[in-house]
């Protein structure tokens, strides 16, 4: 789950420009116009939670064969409740990143071959 941020109006999640304003986020949509307040407070998108933790997610890529390199990771933010599994996965096998849940694997030509 990632924190997703949209226009209420027309859906753009790219064109926004956010100043802070008493403890708020005066968001502008540059795609519409519509301008909102939202909370400072980051929250789940699917639940509404504000019980969030950022982890390190792996980013991966094929090296050589089917040999899988972590080139680096990005931060992610996950929700304790709705992600509960994932960060219990995570917490188990710390300090190693979170994994991307899909793979680079080899194409369905050199599967077959």
């Amino acid at each position: 789950m990632s924190i997703t941020i949209a226009c209420p109006d027309c859906g753009e999640e790219d064109d926004l420009v956010g100043t802070e304003v008493s403890g708020h986020i005066r968001l502008h949509c540059g795609a519409c116009g519509r301008e909102w307040i939202r909370s400072n407070q980051s929250e789940c998108s699917t639940c509404g939670g504000t019980d969030l933790q950022v982890v390190p997610l792996a980013i991966v890529e094929r090296s050589r064969g089917t040999q899988l390199s972590i080139l680096g990771t990005r931060p992610v933010t996950l929700c304790s409740a709705c992600d509960r599994e994932t960060l219990r996965h995570y917490h188990a096998h710390r300090p190693s990143p979170l994994m991307p849940t899909e793979l680079p694997t080899m194409g369905e030509e050199h599967m077959n071959a």
